[in-house]
Order: structure tokens, then C-alpha cells, then sequence
């Protein structure tokens, strides 16, 4: 017959005490952690439940292979079931306390929140106030203008009264070309009316006799004052125009001295107001409408 082997009693593996161990000691490694970072638990806490995860994990496992071991090993299993359920109730301690912290914070920021809207609702207030007070002094500058610009439209109108009546008094004369003239001016208002009226254009001019024989150009001609007599208001001077020389003796003040370009149709005209020694005063007139050479 052939004899039965005996029964032989499973061993115990040498290796579970040395993981149970390895266990405790990464979970008190885990407790401290989380104390070292309760300042940063909310950006830690997520890293913790991964490493809370991973315990589980492994402590599954350490069941499942605990399973076939002594009771001592399933007690040891358990008291890491506890210590690991603490440590979560831990957890929900401190995110309940930084709720509270995020609360109070946010009560914190409303306050400071409500304090700047005063402010600026009391600043706002001023400048509504100073807003006004300078729209009132605007206004009284609006009202001292529209006084000012009465005035201005009163003193125009004179001003334009008396343009008119020095107009009306104005004379025309016929020119030493027989050519009938326009209004002539024997003063600086009279002048200054004709420009006004804007019907040729005008330049003064203000002529010496040279010790040389040299030409003043007034506009485009030239002008040489050949001699003065103050006493019979007599002058005598050479007129450049076109490269052309004409000569004007023994002319009168007022009086239209005439000559023609080729710019226009009708004569330039110039008239003296003013003989004195060796010096005439007055004005150039010039048709409006000129052609180009």
C-alpha cells in the first residue's frame, strides 16, 4: 500500500510582517505630511486623497494576503482601517475650517468692497458739486461774453456807418489819360475803405529822391522820383513797366497818375497824397483781375 504524505501546515510568509510595517510607516509618514501642510492644504489636498488612494490600494492588497495569515496580521489590518479613517475625518475637519477661512475672507472683502463704493460715491459727490460751480462761473463768463459781443455788433455797426459815409463822401476824377478814374483816397481812411470795398487792390508806398539814380519797385512796376515842389504840391518821377520808361511830370497830390501793363486792360493808377522835400507819399491801385505773361 502506499502511504499518504502527511499533512504539512501552509507557512507563514516572512515577507507580510516586513509590509505591514512598511504600511504603518508610510501612514505616520502620511499624518505628519499633512500637519507639516495644513498652511497649503487646499492646494495639498488633492495630492493627499491620491495618497490616501494609494494606501487603500495597498492595503486591499495586504488583505487579500492577509487572508491566509495568523489573526494578529487581520487586527493589524484593522487598526490601519482606523488609523486611515481618522485621517480622512481629518481631512473634512480641515477643508471645514478653510471654508471658514474662505468665508470669513470673502466678509472681509465685502466690507473693504462697501468702504470703497462710500468713498467713491463721496468723491463723486464733489466733483458733481465742483462740476457745478463751474458750469455757474461758465455761465456768467457766457453772459459777460454775450454783453461783450453786444457791444462788438454795436461798435461794428457804427464802424459800418461810417465805412458807408466815407464811401458816399469819396470822389472819382479822370486820370492824365483821360481815362475816368475810380474812387480816389486823400487819406489812410479814405484808403481803407476802398479796400474795403475790394473793387482793385492797393499798396502804399512811401518814395525818396535817391542820390542815385535807383528805382523803388512797388508791385510788379518800378517807380524813380525825379524831383518834389511842396510849396505848388508838385512832383515829377519815371515810371518802369513792361521794360517800358514813362515819365510823369508836374503831377498833382490827388491825382490819378495812369499807365498800362500788359497784365491788364484797364490802367494802374497812382496817386499821391503827400509832397514834401524830396519825398511823396500815397498809393498804388491795381485792376483785380490781371493775365499772366
Amino acid at each position: 500500500m502506499s502511504s499518504t504524505p502527511a499533512y504539512e501546515p501552509p507557512q507563514r510568509s516572512s515577507l507580510m510582517p516586513a509590509l505591514v510595517a512598511g504600511a504603518i510607516i508610510a501612514l505616520v509618514g502620511a499624518n505628519i505630511y499633512l500637519y507639516v501642510q495644513i498652511g497649503q492644504v487646499r492646494t495639498d489636498l488633492a495630492a493627499t486623497q491620491q495618497s490616501l488612494n494609494a494606501q487603500t490600494a495597498a492595503l486591499s492588497n495586504l488583505r487579500e494576503s492577509a487572508s491566509v495569515s495568523t489573526a494578529s496580521a487581520a487586527q493589524h489590518i484593522d487598526q490601519l482601517k482606523q488609523d486611515l479613517e481618522a485621517s480622512r475625518a481629518q481631512e473634512r475637519t480641515l477643508s471645514s475650517q478653510a471654508k471658514a477661512e474662505a468665508v470669513a475672507h470673502s466678509e472681509q472683502i465685502k466690507r473693504e468692497l462697501e468702504a470703497a463704493q462710500a468713498k467713491q460715491a463721496q468723491e463723486t459727490k464733489a466733483e458733481i458739486s465742483g462740476v457745478r460751480q463751474s458750469a455757474e462761473a461758465a455761465n456768467t463768463k457766457v453772459a459777460d461774453v454775450s454783453t461783450d459781443v453786444g457791444n462788438v455788433k454795436t461798435n461794428l455797426a457804427k464802424t459800418d456807418s461810417d465805412l458807408q459815409k466815407t464811401i458816399a463822401d469819396l470822389k472819382s476824377a479822370r486820370g492824365d489819360l483821360g481815362v475816368q478814374s475810380g474812387l480816389i483816397a486823400t487819406n489812410a481812411t479814405e484808403l481803407a475803405a476802398l479796400r474795403k470795398l475790394g473793387e482793385r487792390n492797393y499798396m502804399d508806398f512811401k518814395i525818396g529822391k535817391p542820390k542815385k539814380k535807383e528805382w523803388t519797385k512797388i508791385g510788379d512796376i518800378q517807380v524813380q522820383l525825379i524831383k518834389t515842389d511842396p510849396k505848388k504840391n508838385k512832383y515829377t518821377l519815371d515810371v518802369l513797366a513792361d521794360d517800358k520808361k514813362t515819365e510823369k511830370a508836374d503831377k498833382g497830390i490827388n491825382e490819378p497818375v495812369q499807365f498800362y501793363t500788359g497784365k491788364a486792360r484797364q490802367p494802374y493808377e497812382l496817386v499821391v497824397n503827400q509832397v514834401q522835400k524830396d519825398l511823396i507819399i500815397g498809393y498804388l491801385s491795381i485792376p483785380k483781375e490781371l493775365t499772366s505773361r
